[in-house]
């Protein structure tokens, strides 16, 4: 038997609303059904559990003993009803609880693992759990309240906000520089030691775009890696041109260690940084309080892109 059978709820409302009205005039005004109605419910739940609920007369309707200790129990259970609807209510409308986040996992360390305590000092009532992986989850599949994606959305489940456009450029370490040159044209590239990101979706193909103009280059190189960080190791070394977003290497950037090739081509520029949820619809609290916060900090441009304190 299925205690939530939807004809049971129905018998169930009938017989509460007449032991609280004693009439099924008054108990079907209640549920605004016909008396007839609430009768039928009520002799089809006596049927259904073998046992008398009510003594009829024409006047009023009184509960039997067993009719008054059913009813007695289900007010118990309404009342958890009710007091589970508000609880989830009020959890929704709170900033607290456990808020599950998917990162990528260079990108998440490299940035925003040193932004979530300021979250976290501002609401003291949550607590954070973060997947670093560059795998895409299922945040849905895989309960996650919201994941931050870095390219091309293809999920059309989920609900995405764009937090800022995601710009892959190309650096050299001024030694490697140095030693081989700049190229001035991407058809140059054929001619250095290019690192090979094996995550990029054309791979080995660099698709460089300068305004309007594209350019398609097959590069080659001594080290291919499905790891950003291991290749820009590798780059400050000195081994040869990284293709990678602007967040990888903005610090290096900064410090002199790594320096543009070809600054005023993009790599690979589609795509944007994105932070997605399953639904747009009765968000909770806590994370409307973690997309509102995310926003405001790439509000005036992602870290990376902020000057060096």
């Amino acid at each position: 038997m299925n205690p939530l059978d939807s004809r049971h709820i129905d018998e169930i409302a009938a017989l509460l609303a007449v032991a609280s009205a004693h009439s099924f005039v008054a108990a079907g005004r209640l549920l605004q059904r016909h008396p007839t109605v609430i009768s039928k419910r009520l002799a089809a739940m006596e049927k259904r559990l073998g046992v008398r609920l009510m003594e009829r007369t024409t006047r009023q309707v009184r509960l039997t003993d067993a009719g008054n200790r059913l009813v007695e129990r289900l007010r118990s259970a309404t009342g958890l009803i009710i007091e589970a609807e508000q609880e989830a209510s009020l959890g929704a409308a709170q900033v607290r609880g456990v808020l599950r986040l998917a990162f990528p996992a260079a990108m998440g360390r490299l940035w925003l693992a040193s932004m979530l305590p300021e979250f976290l000092a501002a609401h003291p009532l949550v607590s954070v759990e973060v997947d670093y992986s560059d795998r895409v989850v299922d945040i849905i599949a895989e309960g996650f309240d919201a994941a931050i994606r870095i390219g091309e959305l293809n999920d059309n489940r989920l609900v995405a906000k764009k937090l800022s456009d995601h710009r892959r450029i190309l650096c050299a370490s001024p030694g490697y520089i140095e030693e081989h040159g700049l190229p001035a044209s991407p058809k140059q590239l054929t001619e250095h030691n290019c690192l090979g990101f094996t995550g990029l979706a054309a791979f080995p193909e660099w698709r460089l775009s300068k305004g309007d103009r594209q350019e398609r280059v097959i590069t080659r190189g001594t080290l291919t890696s499905n790891d950003g960080e291991a290749l820009l190791a590798a780059a400050k070394a000195g081994v040869g041109i990284l293709g990678a977003g602007e967040w990888l290497m903005s610090r290096e950037i900064a410090n002199g260690q790594m320096v543009r090739v070809l600054p005023e081509w993009d790599l690979d520029a589609q795509g944007g940084i994105y932070l997605v949820r399953a639904s747009a619809a009765f968000t909770p609290a806590t994370l409307m309080a973690f997309k509102e916060w995310l926003e405001a900090r790439f509000a005036d441009g992602p870290p990376w892109q902020m000057p060096v304190s």
